[in-house]
């Protein structure tokens, strides 16, 4: 039986445009079966207690209509930033879906963050979006070995699978990339894992990949963290590791964030994958403009 969260409201302004550039977010369910065992979202400040299970919000569609109908300043809507929008409960209820035909209906632009492969669904209203506004989607991989994911993601799709619709979402003409975080301190924070995952966003045609080298930790996120480290990783000697670098730290930051970034970024610079948030907001709204523009051309025609 499915369990609803009630809610008033669906549509949020965000206080800045850090997360690629949108003004505005929309989070059409509560919870996520993910299971990744990193997610800063189960922390108590967010007063989810149910957190693995997914809730979608009742009438979320009606009152997302609502608020969108009404609002006089367009903008970029996001959404996946405390659950995934293409969970296992979307494919029968279609509720993302449906706030893409929305946003589309609206004249709003979109950001999608996502681990699910059910993305692909929704090519075509991604496409009819990004011919009118930006558009743009984010795969969240933090490693390119699915043993890996299995352990740390274990009811996502694996990353090998998740680079696969990174290409799908690519060959369609989307402008999509990756979201690289968290690294994992002594888990990802290696050379090969990072290297290896710039080239297989590269071959799947990733136009940025945004990165941050270290996971953040809060209060009972930290005791799940560290109780699957013992559990996942029993011989590994991970959680007193932790412990002594970072203690009770919020921010654990990769011990050799430095040679990492550099490296990282050297990669990147000789594949042409964008990294700075700055230059990625601005490419892909950049890539609306000229879209727009040779429309116009078109019509003028």
């Amino acid at each position: 039986m499915i369990k609803y969260f009630e809610s008033k409201h669906i549509l949020q302004t965000n206080k800045t445009l850090d997360w690629f550039g949108a003004e505005y977010c929309a989070n059409l369910y509560r919870g996520c079966s993910h299971g990744c065992i990193y997610c800063d979202s189960r922390s108590s400040c967010y007063q989810d207690f149910e957190f693995d299970i997914i809730k979608p919000k009742r009438n979320a569609i009606s009152i997302l209509e609502d608020e969108l109908s009404r609002k006089r300043k367009k903008g970029i809507i996001d959404t996946g930033a405390m659950s995934d929008p293409y969970n296992p409960l979307e494919v029968d209820l279609k509720l993302t879906r449906d706030f893409l035909s929305l946003a589309d209906k609206y004249d709003f632009g979109v950001s999608i963050t996502t681990k699910g492969l059910l993305i692909e669904r929704d090519i075509d209203l991604l496409t009819s979006i990004s011919m009118k506004n930006p558009a743009i989607c984010e795969l969240t991989i933090t490693t390119y070995q699915d043993q890996l994911s299995k352990k740390i993601e274990p009811h996502a799709p694996v990353s090998s699978k998740r680079f696969k619709t990174l290409s799908t979402l690519s060959n369609a003409g989307l402008f999509a990339g990756i979201v690289l975080m968290p690294v994992l301190p002594f888990i990802e924070d290696n050379e090969n894992n990072i290297l290896e995952i710039v080239k297989q966003a590269a071959d799947s045609g990733a136009r940025f990949i945004y990165p941050y080298f270290g996971v953040t930790l809060r209060h009972n996120q930290r005791e799940y963290y560290y109780s699957k480290l013992d559990s996942i990783f029993p011989n590994m000697n991970y959680l007193r590791q932790y412990k002594s670098v970072y203690g009770e730290s919020y921010e654990c930051v990769v011990p050799n964030h430095e040679e990492l970034e550099l490296l990282f970024q050297e990669k990147c610079n000789n594949y042409g994958i964008l990294y700075r948030m700055s230059d990625i907001i601005q490419e892909y709204q950049t890539a609306y403009d000229l879209k727009q523009l040779s429309l116009f051309d078109f019509i003028s025609e």
